[in-house]
């Protein structure tokens, strides 16, 4: 994405220069002739730098100054000045100009400085969302493996990476690797260079929410001292992750609404749009279709949400792929520990491909810390465990009757629905249970249950 400048100077001709200068090497710019019409545009938009003169008409630059620093804190500022006010510049470093320029520099000069700022804020900035969020050593684990489910996934991620824009939902139970697909689908984009920020809309409380995602204007309430950005002007450029949208209350979703369909949002007591660039990605364990129906979500911002969906298989979906990701983590805390761990016995083997693993990928890497942790020798062993685990039977095939005492002969759908309704008496009716016993999501067992006329 192109880094924004914002010339301030009354001096046309001297502007359109700069402009023409900056423009050439790749960045967007925009001018303006006087320090209200600056400030104006501060408030609509987002900009990465600000060249900004220091005797302005009207508004002086210093003051100018002081309000675009009220208005984003992080806005870098470099301020152009003549011989004689050397003293002036030095002033408004002290305010948080980031530099200074003495009129008469070159094109050359113009940018290198500008250069130099914007790799300092960049890095600066990088810096922070390292500390933000801890980068995992190994981002791509959740998507890992060769069955065919999830080489549909990767291969959805290629495709939406390459879009600029378009929202994408995420679905799938915990533990499947919903923010790590996130990650994936950043990182290939054009926006890899922006940040990525990650928000979970179950873990931050209802009253703070809407300041989390939108920020406040200083004074906007009692606590309000200072401005705030929120997470929607912290990502532009770059993408915004919802986790767990379907948390979400009702009347913060028609503002999100808006947002996707804008890319503007107001701080709360602001009185301004801000125009921002940002991919949202959103993200569920719930069936956001049955929230549409229960009235807990919005049925437009559904849709809205549903531009791209990208579906995460449970690991119990794709248990080929059960062992090769448990040998990874072991590999993984083979360097963690100091250990040898070269594989599994052959029931430890078992034991894992026939667990249904409902924390998903999440469960799996736990249960391999264990196992690492205890693990003396060179072979994970079904002592090495979890009870969870170790308790569980040998699946069983069962033998179905292909024929009626009559010696009639039963179709394959018959034995089908003869099969699920014995499952689902042996669970009570439970369908969550009787999916995970028939190696199926609840999804397709529910239209097993329409084909079949079962209720």
């Amino acid at each position: 994405m192109k880094e924004r400048i914002l010339i301030v100077d009354d001096e046309e001709d001297l502007t359109l220069g700069y402009s023409k200068c900056l423009s050439k090497v790749g960045y967007e710019v925009k001018t303006s002739n006087s320090g209200e019409d600056a400030l104006d545009l501060l408030r609509q938009e987002i900009f990465d730098l600000v060249l900004l003169d220091i005797r302005l008409p009207q508004m002086s630059g210093m003051e100018v100054l002081s309000k675009a620093l009220e208005i984003d804190p992080d806005l870098i500022i470099i301020i152009i000045t003549a011989h004689g006010t050397v003293q002036s510049a030095v002033d408004a470093m002290r305010i948080g100009a980031y530099d200074y320029l003495m009129k008469g520099f070159d094109h050359d000069e113009l940018r290198v400085v500008v250069k130099k700022a914007l790799d300092v804020h960049r890095l600066k900035r990088e810096v922070s969302q390292f500390k933000h969020n801890e980068r995992r050593r190994y981002p791509d684990i959740a998507i890992f493996g060769n069955s065919p489910k999830i080489k549909t996934v990767k291969e959805l991620i290629q495709v939406v990476a390459r879009t600029p824009k378009t929202s994408i939902l995420i679905q799938g139970e915990s533990g499947t690797g919903k923010e790590l697909v996130s990650k994936a689908i950043h990182n290939l984009s054009a926006r890899a260079d922006k940040p990525l920020i990650p928000i979970n809309c179950s873990a931050i409380p209802e009253n703070l929410m809407e300041s989390e995602l939108f920020g406040y204007e200083k004074g906007a309430f009692t606590d309000a001292k200072n401005m705030k950005k929120g997470v929607f002007e912290l990502a532009h450029g770059g993408t915004l992750f919802l986790d767990e949208i379907s948390n979400m209350k009702l009347s913060l979703q028609p503002k999100l609404l808006r947002v996707l369909e804008t890319q503007s949002f107001r701080r709360i007591g602001g009185t301004s749009d801000i125009k921002i660039d940002v991919r949202i990605i959103a993200a569920t364990n719930q069936d956001l279709k049955e929230c549409v129906e229960t009235g807990a979500f919005r049925e437009d911002l559904y849709y809205r949400l549903k531009v791209m969906v990208i579906s995460l298989p449970p690991l119990r979906e794709r248990r080929e792929d059960i062992v090769p990701m448990a040998k990874m983590f072991i590999e993984q805390n083979n360097k963690e520990f100091s250990k040898n761990i070269i594989g599994f016995s052959k029931e430890a083997e078992r034991l894992l491909i026939d667990y249904d693993w409902p924390g998903n990928v999440r469960e799996l890497k736990n249960v391999m810390e264990r196992a690492a942790i205890l693990c003396q020798t060179e072979i994970v062993t079904v002592d090495h465990l979890p009870i969870e685990l170790r308790s569980i039977q040998p699946k069983e095939q069962k033998s179905i009757p292909l024929q009626t005492s009559s010696n009639e002969v039963l179709s394959l759908q018959d034995i089908e629905r003869k099969h699920i309704l014995e499952i689902l008496e042996k669970f009570d009716g439970n369908k969550s249970k009787a999916a995970r016993a028939l190696n199926i999501s609840r999804s397709t067992l529910r239209e097993k249950l329409k084909q079949y006329g079962i209720f």
